[in-house]
């Protein structure tokens, strides 16, 4: 079979030899009907779009909506499905009790049984795509074959996807190689192996985003952090900003959050009416890759090249930017339909005429969109979209944050006292687990730097090579933790959120400036009410004090279940992390 069509652009690059027998491999394993090299054009998109609406796989929405679509996936097949994600080693250690594992000879047998003949007439498309700018030195490649256009037309939207990838690949000739099939859709015949010592991904049965995205997180995450690792950088489930403010001074922060605890609103937060003079742009909305750079500061660049946002909650009050940015050339998945063709999903007015599976909206069958119904769009739509995320050397950070979803215990901010304790910050992250990954909903859960489902690797080791990179630097960026979603006794959250964040972050700012007043605390460096600008805010000065306390026999009781947690990962937690759960708990016995 050839694996260059006739119709193949001959102004396309040369593919590696190596890349050119790989899909005449694959080829002959699943035993595709043709195979379509793709370019990125987009004369191509508007082709396999269209083939889609013929197909019905693929609805049209109103006018007010210029090319944007409607898909619809499987009623199975909606969330990711980390039971059924390994990583694949060839020492089950060195995954660590973090990820599944399995002997890479085994995935390999179990997928190439899976893969045998599924692609029978089906297209093979081959997927050549750049994690990060073109010319960055930062950036790697990929190549995914799937049989699934709208996994095509995704790529095109969220990587740097096609010729000018594949000229990159010939230059370099290494690359990620992700085989994928939406396969029969069987659930008990899905399964997503990494096998991160071959830079390999295969995924079968699934369709869904996570799951057949495999630039997104299979690549961009539980790949890039082994190769992180090797190289000596970082590869994190982290939103990208620059914030300005009033004199006209930029900084870049990173953020990670576990999903569902207000990443995106953040990575395109729009300042209060009270706070003139700010401005906030968007680097990236999920994935950072941070390397050390000669100057002694850590620098960062977004190697995606679009969102694949939740809907649900996203409106003009919660998101503006975001709600602006889906209205053309976006891709919408199980989402629910107005009786006039929009999109709509819980947080927009009215109610939908059609739910996500299509049938009559029935309120009392289930919400109208699916909790993990998605939209997909280039960042260049974004209204807020930073210029910044297209330099090759990427962007220095002033400041990393982490945080999770909690009730109770964790304050609205506090900063760690140097990088080593930083760390063990991000390491602690607890939150409520939510839709976007299958399970009970509403379940604390430790997600260390919100990399849990994502990190290729022992955790120990993780948070060792963290250590390690911050050795490196002369200038590191301050390390800050918050909470955005403490309650009261009666569950009414005790902060506003949303634009009024910003407060906290120029809190953040001008610590890094060494202008702003902390308190020393057992857990770290925290402000007092009349530390934050809360000048145009209305809240109780109760709430305030709840917001900002240290609850002594409560972080005592946290501590030892860190410790607990710990304990799964045995001699490989660096020792520094143990010694400052040590002294805590000791400042906290005082």
């Amino acid at each position: 079979m050839r694996s260059l069509p006739a119709d193949h652009p001959l102004h396309a690059p040369k593919p590696p030899a190596d890349l050119e027998r790989w899909v005449d491999a694959v080829a002959a394993l699943t035993e595709p009907a043709q195979i379509h090299w793709c370019d990125g054009s987009d004369a191509e998109a508007a082709a396999l779009t269209q083939a889609m609406l013929t197909a019905g796989s693929l609805e049209t929405l109103h006018p007010d909506y210029p090319d944007c679509y409607l898909y619809r996936s499987h009623p199975n097949d909606v969330a990711r499905v980390e039971h059924v994600t390994y990583v694949c080693t060839h020492d089950a250690a060195d995954a660590g009790p973090n990820n599944h594992w399995m002997a890479p000879a085994d995935a390999h047998a179990r997928m190439d049984d899976l893969f045998r003949s599924c692609m029978r007439g089906r297209t093979l498309y081959v997927v050549p795509y750049c994690m990060g700018p073109l010319d960055s030195p930062f950036s790697r490649c990929g190549v995914e074959i799937t049989d699934s256009p709208y996994v095509v037309l995704n790529m095109r939207l969220m990587t740097r996807m096609g010729n000018a990838a594949l000229a990159r690949i010939a230059r370099e000739t290494r690359f990620v190689r992700g085989l994928h099939s939406t396969g029969d859709l069987d659930p008990d015949r899905r399964f997503i192996m990494h096998f991160p010592e071959e830079l390999a991904i295969k995924s079968f049965g699934s369709g869904y985003g996570g799951n057949a995205l495999l630039g997104k997180k299979c690549h961009a995450l539980r790949i890039a952090s082994w190769q992180a690792r090797e190289e000596g950088w970082l590869a994190e489930h982290m939103l990208l900003v620059a914030i300005t403010n009033p004199a006209g001074e930029t900084h870049y922060v990173a953020a990670a959050f576990p999903s569902a605890c207000g990443k995106t609103n953040l990575a395109m937060l729009i300042p209060p009416a009270s706070m003139p003079g700010w401005q906030v742009r968007t680097i990236g909305d999920d994935i950072a890759w941070l390397h050390p750079g000669p100057d002694g500061r850590l620098w960062a660049i977004n190697p995606e090249a679009g969102y694949f946002g939740v809907a649900p909650g996203t409106n003009a009050r919660s998101n503006r930017n975001a709600h602006q940015m889906v209205h053309r050339d976006t891709i919408f998945t199980n989402v629910a339909l107005t009786a006039d063709r929009k999109p709509w999903w819980e947080g927009l007015e009215g109610v939908p005429a059609l739910d996500w599976r299509g049938q009559p909206y029935d309120p009392t069958v289930g919400p109208g969109a699916h909790p993990n119904a998605r939209f997909t769009v280039s960042a260049k739509e974004n209204p807020a979209y930073a210029q910044e995320a297209d330099h090759p050397a990427g962007v220095p950070l002033s400041a990393i944050i982490f945080g999770g979803r909690r009730r109770t215990l964790a304050p609205l901010v506090f900063e760690g006292t140097d990088w080593t304790h930083g760390v063990l910050l991000g390491a602690s992250v607890a939150s409520e687990t939510t839709a976007a990954a299958t399970g009970a909903v509403g379940v604390l859960r430790r997600d260390p730097m919100a990399m849990k489902p994502f990190c290729g690797y022992h955790f120990g080791d993780y948070w060792r090579h963290w250590i390690a990179v911050g050795a490196q630097l002369t200038q590191p960026p301050r390390i800050f933790h918050v909470n955005w979603f403490r309650q009261d006794a009666n569950g009414r959250f005790l902060w506003p959120g949303f634009g009024e964040n910003l407060r906290v972050l120029s809190w953040m700012l001008d610590r890094v400036a060494g202008t702003a007043h902390a308190v020393d605390t057992p857990i770290g460096w925290m402000p007092t009410p009349a530390d934050l600008p809360l000048d145009g805010l209305e809240i109780e000065s109760a709430r305030l004090e709840e917001l900002l306390a240290v609850d002594t026999q409560g972080w005592r009781e946290e501590y030892a279940r860190l410790q607990a947690d710990f304990a799964q990962y045995g001699d490989r937690v660096p020792a520094e992390l143990h010694a400052r759960i040590q002294a805590a708990v000791e400042r906290l016995s005082r």
